[in-house]
């Protein structure tokens, strides 16, 4: 009977040492997720960091002071004013990219490190564009981003944060800016399109007087072509009434050699004093020889003096 009555006292306490134990257990074991880590004080001191994994705490003792994440973490920069070396305010924001490479730093080298971390991006903003022209703002866009990250960088390593980037998303100036800028550009668009029609133009002109320029250089060429084509065309017809000639004159020469050829050569004097006789006959000048000589070489002696007559005449 004592036991049974007893029993219930016991199941109680082994209850509360169940969950004793079930307490214990949750506080002292850890499980870090990854990129994450957890920063353990001791007493209030800064004991230890927990990478990823499982880890040990021992309870009542150590306590789990701060969650970093160390991941790449994106924060929109408020929108701010800033005036650039022209004495012309914009309005701009971006966006920064920042990421906790030192948990400890971030935890106590710092109070709010994303709140700094904006502050100093603003700041910094504003004294880089502050070295700029307007043009140059939208023009050398990254060369402003990068220059504010080493800034940042610079000031934030107590920190525990770096700056991976920064983005400018708008620059904003004023209406009248904004006007000033459109006739600019609509200006800069009418010059642009003379100058463009002016190269037509003159390309044009360079074209035609190029193919004007071609058009007589193969005239030209093309006469140059057909002269020397009829000179050599005319010379070959000379070589072959030449050569026709002297083929005929050999011919000639060969059968003059010959008594049948001495008798046509002359009765082709003959032929010719005859012809001669009537042309002197028309010339009173000339004294015509007696005809008693009537024999061939007569004839012959006769023509060939005609002939010696009218050469001396002609000269």
């Amino acid at each position: 009977m004592d036991f049974i009555a007893l029993l219930p006292a016991l199941l109680n306490t082994w209850v509360i040492l169940a969950i004793l134990v079930v307490i214990f257990l949750r506080s002292a074991v850890k499980f870090v997720p990854q990129n994450t880590a957890y920063v353990i004080e001791r007493f209030g001191k800064y004991h230890k960091t927990m990478e990823a994994g499982l880890n040990i705490l021992v309870p009542f003792i150590d306590r789990l002071a701060y969650v970093r994440t160390l991941k790449e973490q994106a924060f929109d920069v408020p929108s701010q004013s800033a005036i650039t070396r022209d004495n012309i305010s914009l309005i701009v924001d971006g966006v920064l990219y920042i990421k906790v490479v030192d948990p400890v730093k971030a935890c106590y080298g710092v109070d709010d490190y994303i709140f700094s971390v904006t502050q100093l991006a603003q700041t910094s903003m504003r004294s880089e564009i502050g070295r700029m022209e307007l043009d140059k703002t939208f023009e050398e866009r990254e060369s402003l981003n990068t220059a504010i990250v080493s800034a940042i960088n610079e000031a934030a390593l107590p920190w525990g944060v770096q700056v991976l980037r920064y983005e400018i998303k708008d620059i904003d100036p004023p209406r009248s800016v904004l006007d000033a800028m459109e006739r600019q550009m609509k200006a800069e668009r009418e010059k642009r399109a003379v100058i463009l029609e002016s190269e037509g133009a003159r390309q044009s002109e360079i074209n035609v007087a190029e193919g004007n320029k071609q058009a007589r250089v193969l005239a030209a060429e093309a006469e140059r072509s057909e002269q020397i084509l009829q000179a050599e065309g005319e010379a070959q017809a000379i070589l072959a009434v030449a050569q026709a000639q002297a083929e005929a004159l050999e011919v000639i020469g060969r059968t003059a050699s010959t008594e049948e050829g001495q008798k046509a050569i002359q009765l082709d004097l003959a032929v010719k004093a005859i012809e001669a006789k009537k042309a002197i006959a028309k010339e009173s000048s000339v004294v015509l020889l007696p005809d008693s000589q009537s024999s061939a070489a007569g004839v012959v002696a006769e023509a060939m003096s005609i002939i010696n007559t009218l050469n001396a005449g002609k000269k």
